[in-house]
C-alpha cells in the first residue's frame, strides 16, 4: 500500500466517503450502460472514427459524453485538491482505461472545439498513473490489453 508523499495530505474519512460517492454514481443505470457501451464499442483514433462510432445526436454520442464527464468531474475533485490524490488513484483504474481510449483523439478535439481544457483533469491523473504503472512494469501490459480490448 502506498503512502502520501511528503508534499500530499493523509487520505481522510471525508476523502473516503466522496470516493464512495463517486462509485455509487457510477452505478447509476444510464452511466452504468454509457460506461459497458464505451468499454466494448469505443476505439477511435481520429475525429472521423468518432463521428462514425458516436455521431452527434445519437445515444451513442450521449454516452461518450456521460463517461468523459464523469471521469472529467471525478479527476477534476482531485486537482482541485477535494479529494486526496493517492485514494482516487487506488481506486480508479477504470479512469486509466477510459484515457488510454481516447487520449488519441481528445487533441484534434481540442483543436476542433478551440477548447485546450476538453479532458485536462482526466490527462493529469492519468499521466501520474501511467508512470507510476510503468514504475511497476506494468503499463505497457495494461495498455495493450485496452488497447486490444474488442468485443
Amino acid at each position: 500500500m502506498a503512502s502520501p508523499s511528503k508534499t500530499e495530505r493523509p487520505a481522510t474519512y471525508d476523502d473516503a466517503n466522496l470516493l464512495l460517492r463517486l462509485y455509487e454514481l457510477r452505478r447509476e443505470d444510464k452511466l452504468r450502460q454509457a460506461r459497458d457501451w464505451f468499454n466494448k464499442n469505443f476505439h477511435a483514433n481520429n475525429l472521423e472514427e468518432l463521428s462514425k462510432i458516436c455521431p452527434q445526436g445519437s445515444q451513442e454520442h450521449a454516452y461518450f459524453r456521460m463517461v468523459l464527464g464523469y471521469w472529467e468531474m471525478a479527476a477534476s475533485f482531485v486537482t482541485s485538491g477535494v479529494l486526496q490524490r493517492e485514494l482516487f488513484m487506488q481506486n480508479s483504474r477504470e479512469m486509466l482505461f477510459v484515457w488510454i481510449r481516447m487520449s488519441d483523439v481528445v487533441p484534434a478535439m481540442r483543436e476542433a472545439q478551440k477548447n485546450p481544457d476538453i479532458a485536462r483533469n482526466i490527462e493529469a491523473l492519468a499521466n501520474g498513473m501511467i508512470e507510476q504503472e510503468k514504475q511497476r512494469g506494468s503499463y505497457e501490459t495494461f495498455r495493450n490489453m485496452v488497447r486490444g480490448a474488442r468485443p
